[in-house]
């Protein structure tokens, strides 16, 4: 993988990260979320901010489920 490339941060509507080449346009379905850098960088950002890995439709689920 070439180290200049940069990547920019993406989430969908269920709230999923991923990295994505920051030349290439954004598919449908996912939004930036304003980090750009380094494959490193952005994979820290994910890191720190994708605590939970469950999709937000299965959250909300599981929430309504232990009301």
């Amino acid at each position: 993988m070439d180290e200049n490339t940069r990547y920019q941060v993406l989430r969908n509507d269920e709230e999923q990260y991923s990295l994505w080449p920051a030349d290439i346009e954004v598919p449908a379905g996912w939004q930036t979320v304003g980090k750009e850098g380094t494959e490193a960088e952005c994979t820290a950002y994910v890191d720190e901010v994708w605590t939970d890995m469950r999709p937000r439709s299965l959250r909300e689920r599981m929430a309504n489920t232990e009301s």
